[in-house]
């Protein structure tokens, strides 16, 4: 059939819109047809680079999908590159040299499949004697390869495919500190697209929300290599065209993210059930941001307002992902909306309403045969590693943030099963006083960068960078000592005045001189002031009440350091 096509071009643009004139068929010999078809399709290619669009293939949808991966991997590489080494580097509060050698141990003593198994790593293979270096070259190309894509938009599957085995690799080791860290209370938002692209523009603002869900970026990462071409990097290769299973992947990933949250809620806290929950959530959430203060001093009805509207979007919206066009995008804004809320703070989100290639596709070629093979064993892979999970979101013991396969490829998700009613936080303080019982003994109290501390310091926002000690402090207060025996590493890297440790501290108050009487991590309970009260005056909105624990010194620590075979703190 001939079509007669008018084009209009805009400078700098290689996306071009098309508007199509029907005229009426003209007669073809049969045995040309193929050919000219062929040479239609190769010619609509070629000219200029440009290729025509319409609704319905998703073109731009991989463009910022691709870019937005990138983005947010650069993110985490950053954050790798910045803290690994005073968490889990050579000197780190946890050295992943040490889990590797019990991973070792555990196997039997041998570098094989189990061992791959149990820590999929590239530190396997390089140098223990400098891990520092090792995690910073891994943090260092993932920065490199994130940055172009994000820059170029162009990726293919290859780049993609190192991405996620580089951060694999430093999630793979990154013990508590990589763990499930809690939900967000960000709200960030990325240029997505489409009409599937208000559903992708929620998956990738819940991703910058919620950077200790290191599993969900890694199934995200590992959905979008198979976004790309094998060895293309054109960001829209003609033969190479979205895939319609490729799109449904990152649909169920949605979906499972939020009826896994939306599930546990209700078979959790009982608040949640009361509509109450939200009468806490600001006050008690783990890093609060600048708007939580005025969020929790919200009217009564309004919280019971933000919980049913959760439940709904949780439970109920995901579900409109099936009904067709106009109830995805509905189900879309719903989730966006959501996200930008649950923090408090605002965050401008675009959302572009993707449009797919017109014309004829390609003739296909062995190449695209290929592919889309790839594609169903794709679609059978993510059926088959979804049963457990699917099974576990109808169990009355659902289980969330969980991995039934060691490459993390699909996962539970899930947040705030329960709420806490009460701020506690962990607050270390030091003196030089040589007696800490002395009531003469000045106390100066230690601050982190996003953590509660001073309560005249306004609270920061944490997205889309990711501070992971402060983060791990707000689980710390909930638990002893004995459970995060960190918490003590800490406080004597602290009494040497130790400079890896100090770099994640936003105030040392003795800095210049050693505290070489004792450190003290204290449990503060915090509440919200209220608005005008003299306690809310020049203090943030946060006010605390100190409950103190017993004292260390570095002699005092030796032998415990000693029992966990930590080298001692003032050799450092």
């Amino acid at each position: 059939m001939a079509t007669s096509v008018q084009s209009v071009e805009t400078e700098g643009n290689t996306l071009r819109k098309r508007r199509t004139d029907s005229v009426k068929p003209t007669a073809k010999p049969r045995h040309h047809s193929s050919e000219t078809d062929a040479e239609d399709v190769q010619t609509k290619y070629d000219k200029k680079g440009a290729v025509s669009l319409q609704t319905g293939t998703f073109w731009l949808t991989r463009i910022v999908l691709l870019r937005s991966i990138a983005f947010i991997y650069l993110v985490a590489f950053c954050v790798a590159l910045n803290q690994n080494k005073q968490l889990i580097g050579q000197r780190g509060l946890t050295p992943c040299t040490e889990y590797l050698r019990s991973v070792k141990r555990y196997v039997g003593g041998k570098v094989d499949t189990s061992a791959l198994a149990y820590a999929p790593t590239l530190l396997w293979f390089l140098d223990w004697t400098d891990v520092d270096s090792s995690l910073d070259s891994l943090a260092l190309a993932g920065l490199g390869l994130s940055g172009f894509v994000l820059l170029s938009g162009k990726a293919n599957m290859l780049i993609m495919a190192l991405l996620w085995v580089l951060y694999h690799s430093l999630v793979s080791v990154g013990q508590l500190w990589y763990s499930f860290v809690g939900q967000g209370t960000c709200s960030a938002g990325l240029r997505s697209v489409s009409v599937p692209g208000l559903l992708m523009s929620q998956l990738l603002i819940i991703l910058v929300c919620n950077q200790g869900w290191e599993s969900q970026l890694l199934e995200t990462g590992f959905l979008g290599i198979f976004l790309c071409p094998l060895w293309s990097l054109a960001q829209v290769p003609p033969r190479c065209p979205p895939s319609r299973i490729s799109i449904w992947t990152f649909r169920w990933l949605i979906v499972r993210i939020m009826l896994g949250a939306g599930l546990i809620k209700i078979r959790g806290d009982r608040c949640w059930r009361d509509l109450t929950c939200m009468d806490y959530h600001y006050e008690t959430q783990p890093v609060p941001s600048p708007m939580s203060y005025y969020m929790h001093r919200s009217p009564w009805w309004f919280h019971r307002f933000e919980t049913l509207s959760n439940h709904f979007i949780e439970l109920i919206a995901p579900f409109l992902t099936f009904l067709g066009r106009r109830l995805c995008m509905a189900n879309g804004a719903l989730q966006i909306l959501f996200q930008a809320a649950l923090g408090g703070a605002k965050r401008a989100v675009s959302t572009i309403q993707s449009q797919e290639a017109a014309g004829r596709t390609p003739p296909p070629t062995r190449g695209m045969l290929v592919r889309r093979a790839v594609q169903v064993s794709l679609a059978l892979l993510i059926g088959y590693l979804s049963v457990p999970v699917v099974m576990n979101l109808f169990s009355s013991r659902q289980v969330m943030n969980t991995s039934f396969d060691p490459l993390r490829i699909v996962n539970t998700y899930g947040a705030f099963g329960s709420v806490t009613k009460e701020r506690t936080e962990v607050v270390f303080q030091g003196t030089l006083s040589s007696d800490p019982q002395d009531e003469a003994a000045v106390w100066e109290e230690y601050q982190f960068v996003c953590k509660p501390g001073d309560v005249r310091r306004r609270p920061c926002l944490i997205s889309p960078y990711h501070y992971r000690l402060d983060w791990l402090m707000w689980f710390a207060a909930f638990q002893t000592y004995e459970q995060n025996e960190w918490v003590i590493h800490i406080a004597g890297r602290l009494l040497a005045n130790d400079s890896s440790i100090l770099s994640l501290i936003q105030h040392n108050p003795f800095h210049g001189r050693t505290p070489d009487g004792f450190v003290e991590s204290t449990l503060s309970t915090s509440s919200v002031s209220r608005v005008a009260s003299a306690r809310a005056r020049g203090s943030g909105g946060f006010a605390s009440v100190w409950v103190p624990t017993s004292p260390v010194d570095l002699p005092g620590l030796r032998k415990y350091f000693q029992s966990r075979n930590w080298p001692h703190p003032d050799i450092y």
